[in-house]
C-alpha cells in the first residue's frame, strides 16, 4: 500500500470513530432530556365511586326586600302642634305602644262642648216626649214615629254625631303602633305642626319579609312554590335568613326574566328596600353527581377521567345542573360503579398510569 493510500485509510477510520461517538452522545443527550421531562413517579390521584344520589340544586339570583306588612300613620287633624314624640327612626315598637301625641287642649275642649250640647239635646227630647204624653224614663213604650219626631225637634241625632266625631278626633290625636315593627320615615319634630302632605311615620313589620327576585326563563322548570331559599344581605356577613318561595309570576318579560317572590323570616336583620343575594335550593333525586374538580377541559370540551386497570381513561361528558361544588353528569363512561378521578387529573392523558392515594 502506498503512503498516500495509508494516510487516506487512517483519515477515514478517524472520521468513522468520531461519527460513532457523536451518535452515542446524541442518544445519551436525548435520553437525558426525556428523563428530565417525564415525571420520575406515577401520577397520584383520588377517586370516587359514581352512583345515583339526590342532587342539591342551587340557583343564585339578586333580589330586593319588600315588607310583608307596613302601615303609614297619619294624624286625623294637623291643626294642633306635636306635644310629644315618643320614638325615633329605627326604634322597635310593640303593638299599642305610643308613637306621638298632639297638644290635646283644644280637642278635649271640643269634646266637652259636644258632650254639653248632647246633654241639652237629651233634655229637649224628653220635653218633647212629655208634651206628647209619654214618660221619659220609659222610652221602650214610645212609638217609633213619635221618638223619631222628638229626636228631630231636639236635635239629638246631630248632637250625638258631633260628640262621636269629637271623641274620635281626640282618640286619633295619639298615634299607636298597629303591630310589632320598626319605625321609619319619621321627620316631624316636637312643638311643630305635622306635615299634612305626607304620613307622620311608617311602621314596618320585620317578622315576615318578602324578597322579590328574577330567574331566567330557562331556569323556570328548576323552581317551584315551596322551594327553600337562603337570603343574605350584601351589607352583612351574618348567617343567611331562611324562607320559601310563595309566588311565581306566570309572565316572561321582554328580557326573558320571570319574577319570583319568597317569604323570609327576617329575624330583625332585613329592612325594606335592602339588596340581597338569594339562593334557591331544591333536591333533585336520582342523579349522577360528581365534584367540579373531576371535570377538566381538553380542546374546549369537558372531560372526566375514570380509573381502569391502573390507568386514567379519557371520557367526553356533558354537565347538567350545578351548585357551588358539584355537577350532574352524563356521557361516555358515566354509569353507576365507575371510578371517577376527582383530583390529580390536571395533567393526565388517555391511558396514563396512575396511583390511587385516596377515595372520596
Amino acid at each position: 500500500m502506498s503512503k498516500h493510500a495509508f494516510k487516506c485509510a487512517g483519515a477515514l477510520f478517524i472520521l468513522l470513530c468520531m461519527a460513532g461517538c457523536g451518535e452515542k452522545k446524541q442518544e445519551y443527550s436525548e435520553k437525558e432530556g426525556v428523563e428530565t421531562v417525564l415525571p420520575a413517579s406515577v401520577n397520584e390521584v383520588t377517586v370516587m365511586t359514581l352512583k345515583k344520589s339526590a342532587f342539591n340544586h342551587e340557583l343564585v339570583s339578586n333580589g330586593k326586600v319588600k315588607a310583608q306588612e307596613y302601615a303609614d300613620l297619619r294624624f286625623r287633624t294637623t291643626t294642633e302642634p306635636l306635644a310629644k314624640v315618643y320614638v325615633k327612626n329605627g326604634d322597635r315598637v310593640v303593638k299599642g305602644q305610643k308613637i306621638a301625641e298632639l297638644n290635646l287642649f283644644t280637642l278635649e275642649n271640643k269634646l266637652a262642648q259636644a258632650k254639653n250640647t248632647l246633654d241639652q239635646s237629651v233634655l229637649e227630647m224628653q220635653d218633647v216626649l212629655i208634651g206628647q204624653g209619654y214618660a221619659p224614663d220609659n222610652l221602650d213604650a214610645v212609638p217609633e214615629d213619635v221618638m223619631r219626631l222628638a229626636k228631630v225637634k231636639s236635635g239629638y241625632e246631630q248632637s250625638k254625631a258631633n260628640y262621636g266625631l269629637a271623641q274620635y278626633d281626640l282618640e286619633q290625636a295619639t298615634l299607636t303602633a298597629p303591630f310589632d315593627g320598626v319605625v321609619a320615615n319619621l321627620f316631624d319634630k316636637q312643638y311643630n305642626l305635622p306635615d299634612a302632605s305626607k304620613p307622620f311615620c311608617r311602621i314596618i313589620s320585620t317578622s315576615d319579609m318578602n324578597v322579590e327576585f328574577t330567574v331566567l326563563e330557562s331556569e323556570l322548570p328548576l323552581i317551584k312554590r315551596g322551594d327553600k331559599v337562603d337570603v343574605t344581605p350584601y351589607a352583612a356577613t351574618a348567617s343567611p335568613c331562611k324562607g320559601s318561595v310563595t309566588e311565581i309570576n306566570p309572565l316572561v318579560d321582554e328580557n326573558g326574566m320571570v319574577s319570583v317572590r319568597a317569604r323570609v323570616d327576617g329575624g330583625n336583620r332585613l329592612f325594606d328596600g335592602m339588596n340581597v343575594r338569594v339562593n334557591v335550593k331544591r333536591s333533585v333525586p336520582e342523579q349522577l353527581v360528581i365534584p367540579k374538580t373531576a371535570v377538566v377541559l381538553r380542546s374546549g370540551k369537558q372531560v372526566v377521567f375514570t380509573l381502569k386497570d391502573g390507568k386514567a381513561m379519557w371520557n367526553y361528558v356533558q354537565t347538567g345542573l350545578e351548585n357551588m361544588t358539584e355537577y350532574t353528569v352524563s356521557g361516555d363512561g358515566m354509569e353507576e360503579g365507575a371510578q371517577v378521578i376527582t383530583s390529580g387529573n390536571v395533567n393526565l392523558a388517555h391511558e396514563t398510569p396512575v396511583k390511587v392515594i385516596g377515595e372520596e
